[in-house]
């Protein structure tokens, strides 16, 4: 930090009121890695003059909602403050004629949720915690959920962007409607980058109709279904919204569908769906919404190691058969939480030498197939042992020069992102 710790938090203080910096708690640590201060601009305007303030001052800041997934990335290599997005919290444009909405994003994504479902819409995601995520959470760590399989993600969703620069500027990309497509790339940076390149300000999203019907069907399955079960769901895929596996290791697994369409239909299409499943010896049965909590769940199993992975369900038979002898040969249990339409959550319990083999094995399995594994969550002792992102691949020098594009001072979350970026 070139300015002392007084100057510098006089001249952030004078941009966002004394009442909104304070001294940071050991709570606030990233991977033990402590801020002096949480910042808390009230608009666009006070994030970007917040950022320019950093980077004047050579410092190194972190973006931050709500924290719900906060401890992802690497630990940051130095960290002088958060910036916290929380005030940033309102619906600032529901065009429902348009069927899009502008939301800030310090916005929950369930108080998103609410405000469009008094006109019968809703933004068709269904990313972890919404009670707690926020809309620039689920843009930077690019969380779309299982209803991926029947909307798309949120590449596909978003439409226009605002962002805060580190030099101070507020840049806008897309627009208000959905045949908008100027500032695409811009979009597609955002998502995913993990706060490294810019702080999300506000987002403009195409939207979807409240589903007039829903049902929900569960059943088991024993491993040796699942070679025939990966293509069935994919010939179902029209008529499904979601479909997603369960597996632990052990000889049966479970399996959650959502079907969502008019009530006229939904009867019709629940048919069909049972008929495929049923010629494959599987007998789904009706269910609350309980299954799709699944992937949270993961996420409190004490001491556990959980990756995000990149997989199609026709790996699926081959990562059962990992599981299993993992469970026998690395005294390592896993558990897969993971949809038809692409990606899942492992959540990896035991000896930790044991668990980064059994990581070090999967990447260079997912790799030949390209697919990828990335650590979101675990001990300090796992991440010591291991880089997070796994290996950057040919991307990484180019990943470099947008990074030195947008942020020359690498103010934002140094060393957070693939590479150490």
């Amino acid at each position: 930090m070139t300015d002392s710790g007084d100057v510098a938090q006089q001249r952030l203080a004078a941009i966002v009121g004394h009442e909104r910096i304070r001294a940071a708690g050991e709570q606030d640590a990233i991977d033990g890695i402590r801020p002096r201060w949480i910042v808390e601009p009230k608009d666009a305007a006070g994030v970007a003059k917040t950022l320019a303030c950093a980077n004047e001052s050579a410092m190194h800041v972190v973006a931050r909602g709500s924290g719900a997934m906060v401890g992802w990335g690497a630990p940051p290599r130095s960290l002088d403050f958060i910036l916290s997005t929380t005030r940033l919290n309102r619906v600032v444009e529901h065009a429902a004629a348009d069927m899009t909405a502008t939301v800030q994003a310090g916005a929950t994504i369930e108080s998103f949720q609410l405000a469009l479902a008094a006109q019968n819409q809703r933004l068709a995601l269904d990313p972890l915690w919404p009670d707690r995520s926020t809309i620039g959470g689920i843009l930077a760590t690019n969380d779309s959920g299982s209803l991926r399989g029947g909307f798309g993600t949120l590449r596909d969703l978003l439409i226009g962007i605002t962002i805060a620069l580190p030099d101070g500027t507020l840049a806008r990309s897309g627009g208000k409607v959905v045949k908008n497509v100027a500032g695409y790339d811009l979009q597609k940076l955002m998502i995913g980058s993990f706060g490294t390149l810019a702080v999300i300000v506000e987002a403009t999203f195409r939207l979807h109709p409240l589903p007039l019907a829903c049902r929900n069907l569960q059943c088991s399955t024993p491993g040796d279904r699942l070679e025939r079960l990966a293509p069935a769901l994919n010939e179902l895929s029209l008529l499904l919204t979601s479909a997603q596996i369960m597996m632990d290791g052990s000889s049966s697994m479970k399996l959650a569908l959502r079907v969502e369409s008019v009530p006229e239909a939904i009867e019709d299409k629940c048919r069909r769906i049972c008929r495929a499943m049923e010629a494959l010896g599987i007998q789904p049965r009706d269910v609350a919404t309980e299954a799709w909590g699944a992937r949270e769940e993961l996420f409190d199993l004490p001491d556990a190691t959980v990756c995000r992975l990149a997989l199609l369900a026709s790996f699926w038979p081959e990562l059962h058969v990992m599981l299993e002898r993992w469970k026998t040969q690395q005294n390592v249990c896993g558990q897969l939480v993971a949809q038809a339409a692409g990606g899942g959550f492992l959540a990896l319990s035991g000896p930790n030498g044991s668990i980064v083999k059994v990581i070090s094995e999967l990447r260079q399995k997912l790799a030949s197939l390209g697919g990828s594994a990335v650590v979101l969550k675990s001990p300090r002792s796992v991440k010591e042992q291991l880089d997070v992102w796994g290996a950057a691949g040919d991307s990484i020098a180019l990943m470099k020069r947008i990074k030195a594009q947008f942020d020359e001072n690498n103010v934002l979350a140094p060393g957070r992102f693939v590479g150490g970026i």
